[in-house]
């Protein structure tokens, strides 16, 4: 017998969710649900409510994100079991009603169906508000400091949540993490119906703060927990704040839980983050982990050509040589100083030169500090300066003969890159900052008292220089 209080009970939670979900996010996915009956199965002692759907994607969509959160709530109201089960209300009712009957030709009927329901939704769907659009993997330079990386984006964008996941990119600022990121997303995005979210670490904690504030915590949760990928840039800066290490701790399990899409970048190897919890930390020690490095000559070129180009600008090689070579750190200052002589092309309307090329440049290539230089490299000349090993200066030994060339490195690291005195302290053993602070101290009152020591820092920063530019 039909308990005829199931539209009741149906119509109650319908409030419910609207209440749990907010006015927008409840419009755009049950506004067109339709009650359609109710029905009882004496044999098996259990009901079940029917309703219409307006397509198949939007009944997938409903299941995979809120079924959960329905049965539960029809549970609360009812004291009972009571399935929920959808049927197409649209055009193709007929073909695509959900019911236990046995397979037939219609299914070839229903199947093209949702393809053109997929398709129009995908009209739809327009550009991503995250994504940018020249983040694509058409427009990201292979080289050898990223081509397992970008291989393995391309398999993870091809099939989300099963090649590869979770993945993580890390390395220093401005070598193409946040673009291989974003070209994961915008490839799911443009080829399939999966929703995609891109956020940096500061938004997430952002959103995180508003929604315990404005007691909208379950609406929080029911976004990023059930997306098809997440992308999130930046998790260092997760370090320290443990509520919402707590959080992203059961968003990535739900989310991997569910077979759904993870992606994060990190300014160094997880295993360094050593202010995160250790439960998020061996989370994040289990992703595909790829580590980009600066990127060569060669690919420092290709890089140039290929941006050249994309602006219709005639650089000449002689041009790109000199930028190559004099710029080392990252990609993000090889682009800056090509915008440089672009923009310097179109305002005064002259063709670039060699000349114009050093003199438009020379602040870059004079600089003290050239943002994110790999510490590796600093470590490796300083350390074969004072015939040591890289190593030894990382290591634990006093010994003087060590202790000053460390102290050494850890000046030229600060003066040559963006590095904070905490990440130089994990790149040099995982010292505390102090100790860094403490090291560039030491140097500075040298520097007073030894008039010789400017000149060997000038020979090393030098050396630096040029071994970067060929690594």
């Amino acid at each position: 017998m039909v308990d005829l209080d199931y539209e009741g009970f149906w119509k109650e939670t319908l409030i419910q969710m609207r209440d749990f979900l907010g006015e927008e996010e409840f419009g755009i996915w049950f506004s067109d649900f339709k009650f359609l009956r109710a029905a009882f199965d004496e044999k098996a002692g259990k009901g079940s409510i029917i309703i219409g759907v307006p397509s198949a994607f939007h009944r997938d969509k409903v299941k995979s994100r809120y079924q959960t959160n329905l049965n539960s709530k029809i549970k609360e109201l009812s004291g009972k079991e009571i399935a929920v089960e959808y049927e197409i209300i649209g055009k193709t009712a007929k073909k695509e009603a959900v019911q236990h009957n046995s397979p037939s030709k219609n299914e070839d009927s229903s199947a093209a169906a949702v393809t053109a329901e997929t398709q129009k939704a995908k009209k739809k769907r327009g550009k991503h508000s995250q994504l940018r659009d020249d983040f694509v993997f058409d427009r990201y330079v292979i080289g050898e400091n990223n081509a397992f990386a970008t291989n393995a984006a391309i398999a993870i964008s091809k099939n989300p949540g099963k090649a590869y996941n979770p993945f993580l990119i890390f390395g220093g600022v401005g070598l193409g993490k946040t673009h291989l990121m974003q070209a994961i997303g915008n490839q799911i995005y443009d080829n399939s119906e999966n929703e995609v979210i891109y956020t940096t670490s500061e938004n997430f904690l952002n959103e995180y703060v508003q929604a315990i504030q404005a007691g909208k915590m379950n609406n929080f949760k029911n976004k990023f927990r059930y997306t098809d990928v997440l992308l999130i840039d930046d998790i260092q800066f997760f370090q320290t704040k443990d509520r919402v290490q707590e959080e992203l701790f059961h968003t990535f399990n739900a989310l991997l839980d569910a077979k759904k899409q993870l992606v994060f970048t990190c300014d160094r190897p997880p295993s360094e983050l050593k202010k995160l919890d250790d439960r998020l930390r061996s989370r994040f020690e289990q992703c595909l982990k790829v580590d980009l490095q600066p990127p060569r000559y060669e690919e420092r070129c290709a890089i140039l050509r290929a941006t050249a180009e994309s602006r219709s600008a005639q650089i000449p090689n002689e041009v790109i040589d000199l930028v190559s070579k004099n710029i080392s750190s990252n990609v993000r200052d090889l682009i800056s100083a090509l915008n440089t002589l672009i923009a310097f092309t179109e305002l005064m309307g002259k063709p670039i030169t060699l000349e114009i090329a050093q003199q438009q440049l020379k602040s870059v290539f004079y600089a003290p500090r050239q943002a994110n230089l790999s510490i590796e490299n600093i470590t490796r000349v300083v350390a074969d300066y004072y015939s040591l090993t890289p190593n030894d200066l990382k290591g634990k030994k006093k010994t003087q003969n060590i202790v000053f060339p460390r102290q050494l490195a850890m000046y030229i690291g600060r003066e040559m890159t963006d590095y904070s005195t905490t990440e130089l302290g994990q790149e040099f053993g995982g010292r505390d900052h102090t100790t860094v602070m403490h090291s560039i101290e030491k140097i500075k009152e040298k520097l007073i008292t030894d008039p010789t020591l400017e000149s060997t820092i000038d020979i090393i920063k030098q050396n630096i220089k040029e071994f970067s530019a060929k690594y």
